[in-house]
């Protein structure tokens, strides 16, 4: 741990708290229907597609009817998706001629875009086609982000809205996500990174010939040794800035490459990673003034806020302590000294542009906010290090989470926190005037129960299994448990990224996770969006002396113990058996 680390560190956070207010007002104006400055270019296009779609933007939806729109719209974009992919071959933008994709990672990709997760079984630059790339997956990274907001906006117009039955228009919300927000900032970051030398074109792979050939031995599955020489070197291009900027910005995180943001032509130098880090935090964190300007309580935004923050730097701090020890099976051989060879921490995994800060702020924040990507690999973290971003997703994916679904998330969370508060007192819990009644209660836990169901069950089931789950790990003992837990875990929050140690590209893991992501977003929307319909129809009950505040550190405080002690109950077993575990015997002088 360093001072450079730190004032990186200092300087993130910073500018992600100055950019949420402006952020979150700007987005409430968009959603409240006020003019911004862009509605001159914007409104004529807005217009121009509801005409085109019959979509009536004066129309409002019950949370069924918003739910039932969200769900075609899903389902004809991921039949689209896996189309593009099967049929590939014969489409153009095709220079390298790859082959259509196989059905059951079709499905699974298909599935993984379609939620926001980006979860990647295959290699991008060998498997996709710039078309697919493009017109399937790049598409999806707006649409699902779009989605996110949209249902995020819908769950604060039912806490705002007072003996109403409607929650918007799920089409208006999910074009103005489009225009106004994800649309514009990902036109300006992609300018900038391609400023940097993150590449964009449609050439064909480039056939680059070796200073120096290399020579390679490799033995066969009869056991035979062979001996070439290596002497050209393909290196792939693509339309990749277009797609890096939406990538981070919507929360995605699936690679254009296959060593995504490790990949110098995704992120090449220190200021595309920050920028990259900056953009995954920007809208949730805006989203959250959000909340608290369309529900006449900006105080209580930033209370919210607080909460996120503060679980944020505890990860981040434990992340870059774990990381910046060396590995205490790494000792010097030299016998008249006892120093560690690795005395500037655990550079194992790590590229060496962005460090041990830039590596383990990455991948604290890409957890934190359901995006995905990867700049390291989490594989290679020392058992703590790794153990960090697990337990971000585990928490719910609610420490500024997804685009939408970090929000929405950690309302749930407020829910059942203020029906504790209540209990505590003795009297009907209340958030923001409105009464927190059973069916509130029961839709938030059901909400709760579905991703530990999920991550829990299909995890029991590939242990049990060695031809089908086990026959995949690179790693056995303790650090297998981790990678397949991950791997589950990743898949219902929604978030995309791996330990690296697994292969998924297998039937059993393309479907188990494919079903895993679909449970993990949208069986979790629908007790959401019930509740978001439920307390739209409430009155608003006068504030009297016993109602608990949620503008207040006390609040704060409550929410974080909350959400703390929930992931403890549910899932510290399994990360006993896992990171936990591994640390101990690392010291002890054990590797997996």
């Amino acid at each position: 741990m360093s001072l450079n680390g730190w004032l990186q560190i200092t300087l993130f956070i910073t500018l992600t708290l100055l950019l949420a207010k402006p952020m979150g007002l700007y987005m409430a104006r968009v959603f409240e229907g006020r003019r911004t400055w862009l509605d001159p270019v914007l409104v004529p296009c807005e217009r121009l597609l509801y005409r085109f779609t019959g979509v009536n933007p004066s129309e409002e939806m019950s949370w069924i009817g918003y739910c039932i729109a969200m769900l075609v719209f899903t389902a004809a974009t991921m039949v689209l998706t896996y189309v593009i992919q099967r049929l590939q071959f014969y489409l153009p933008f095709n220079p390298q001629h790859l082959p259509g994709v196989a059905p059951a990672l079709a499905l699974n990709t298909a599935v993984s875009f379609s939620t926001n997760t980006n979860w990647q079984a295959y290699t991008p630059e060998s498997t996709m086609s710039y078309l697919t790339q493009m017109l399937g997956l790049a598409t999806h990274n707006f649409w699902s982000a779009a989605t996110g907001i949209a249902l995020a906006i819908a769950f604060i117009r039912g806490i705002a809205r007072r003996e109403m039955k409607t929650l918007g228009n799920f089409w208006v919300d999910l074009t103005r996500a489009t225009l106004w927000i994800l649309l514009p900032l990902s036109i300006v970051l992609a300018l900038v990174y391609t400023s940097q030398g993150v590449i964009d074109n449609l050439k064909p792979y480039t056939m680059a010939t070796l200073v120096q050939p290399m020579t390679v031995t490799s033995t066969g599955a009869d056991g035979k040794t062979t001996t070439s020489t290596v002497t050209t070197q393909t290196i792939a291009q693509g339309p990749t800035a277009s797609q890096e900027s939406i990538k981070e910005l919507g929360t995605n995180g699936g690679g254009f490459f296959n060593a995504n943001s490790a990949h110098p032509f995704e992120n090449p130098t220190p200021l595309t990673n920050f920028l990259e880090m900056l953009s995954m935090f920007l809208i949730p964190a805006g989203l959250v003034v959000t909340l608290g300007k369309m529900v006449g309580s900006p105080k209580h935004g930033w209370a919210v806020l607080a909460c996120m923050t503060i679980l944020w730097f505890l990860g981040v701090f434990t992340c870059y302590w774990a990381e910046s020890q060396p590995n205490p099976l790494y000792h010097n051989v030299d016998q008249s000294n006892s120093y560690m060879l690795q005395s500037g921490g655990n550079m194992e995994g790590k590229e060496v542009r962005f460090g041990i800060t830039g590596s383990a702020l990455f991948a604290t924040v890409t957890t934190d906010s359901s995006t995905g990507a990867v700049n390291s690999t989490h594989d290679s973290f020392m058992p703590l290090g790794g153990l960090v971003p697990m337990v971000n997703i585990l928490l719910g994916e609610v420490i500024f989470g997804g685009v939408g679904s970090g929000l929405y998330g950690m309302i749930v969370f407020i829910i059942i926190s203020v029906f504790i508060a209540g209990l505590m007192v003795g009297r009907t819990p209340e958030y923001l005037g409105k009464k927190i009644e059973a069916f509130d209660v029961k839709m938030a836990m059901l909400f709760l129960l579905i991703f530990p169901l999920v991550i829990l069950g299909f995890s029991a089931v590939s242990l049990l299994m060695p031809n089908l789950g086990l026959s995949s790990l690179s790693n056995h003992g303790p650090h297998g448990l981790s990678e397949i837990l991950y791997a589950y875990a990743s898949a219902a929050g929604n978030n995309g990224s791996a330990f690296a140690g697994l292969n998924a590209n297998t039937n059993w893991y393309n479907y188990s996770l494919a079903v895993t992501m679909f449970f993990g977003r949208f069986m979790m929307i629908v007790p959401m969006l019930a509740i978001a319909g439920n307390l739209a129809g409430k009155k608003i009950t006068p504030e009297t002396a016993g109602t608990f505040p949620v503008t207040t550190p006390t609040f704060t405080v409550l929410l974080l113990s909350v959400i703390i002690i929930v992931g403890a109950l549910t899932f510290f077993p399994a990360l006993s058996l896992g990171p936990i575990l591994e640390h101990l015997l690392l010291h002890a002088g054990h590797a997996f």
